[in-house]
């Protein structure tokens, strides 16, 4: 059985991910959260069936199994490929920002397919995160990625990396194609050819710095415009994604 004759036997149904060995014939333990979102919230008995997802790259239709208080167990009955990942991967080197500014681009960076996010602290950039602080805000954002895989279908869970400096993630950088979101008059895009990958740096609220720029220059980035207004940190990253998906992605 594949993914369309699963869900056209049992229609909507929770769609959750789980990091575990999916083989049909299998039983998985879920992890807490899920299983009391799916006994204690949806209120789900035996035999109800699901989706879960590994986060890299399989599916599989499940049952529950067995519901106790001290576990939840489903049974893989079908297994197959997702397939809703981008022929562009996207590295996104987005400025932390605060509040829920930073869940919001993650979010809406998964959805629009990226394939991988790294926080980055700039000169301008108000966020410094520490020790176990920063520890507790990168485990938030990857559940944020996550919960976003689940909404919108993908299979393969897109990394989010710890923070780094922006002159680190500048120097690892290899992508074909890169772009920073920065004033100019040149576009960037409309010179470009497809690439099959691409990395895309958003700077803080107060805008990347002159270094910044010119380290990022100095490592291949080019200047992309998104129009005449000011976009916030949480929005140029949409805006940017969507340009790129529907220039050389799948949009």
């Amino acid at each position: 059985m594949q993914a369309e004759e699963w869900y056209a036997a049992h229609g909507r149904m929770p769609r959750l991910y789980v990091p575990a060995t999916l083989e049909p014939g299998g039983e998985v333990t879920l992890p807490d959260g899920p299983a009391h979102h799916l006994t204690r919230v949806l209120r789900l008995a035996a035999g109800a069936p699901l989706v879960l997802f590994d986060g890299q790259g399989q599916e599989a239709g499940v049952r529950l199994a067995e519901v106790s208080r001290k576990h939840v167990q489903v049974r893989v009955e079908a297994v197959w490929p997702g397939r809703l990942e981008s022929p562009l991967a996207v590295h996104l080197g987005q400025a932390v920002s605060k509040g829920d500014r930073m869940d919001y681009a993650i979010q809406k960076a998964v959805e629009l397919g990226v394939a991988a996010i790294t926080p980055l602290y700039t000169r301008h950039g108000d966020v410094r995160l520490k020790g176990e602080r920063e520890a507790k805000k990168l485990a938030h954002w990857q559940a944020v990625a996550a919960s976003a895989c689940e909404q919108c279908g993908r299979a393969t869970l897109p990394p989010v990396h710890p923070p780094q400096r922006l002159g680190d993630w500048l120097q690892a950088r290899d992508e074909s194609l890169r772009l920073m979101l920065h004033p100019a008059t040149e576009s960037a895009l409309e010179a470009a050819n497809a690439p099959a990958t691409a990395a895309l740096l958003v700077g803080p609220e107060g805008g990347l710095s002159a270094d910044d720029v010119t380290a990022a220059q100095a490592a291949r980035f080019a200047p992309l415009t998104l129009g005449p207004r000011i976009l916030r940190t949480e929005t140029a990253p949409v805006a940017a994604l969507t340009l790129l998906q529907y220039r050389f992605g799948d949009l």
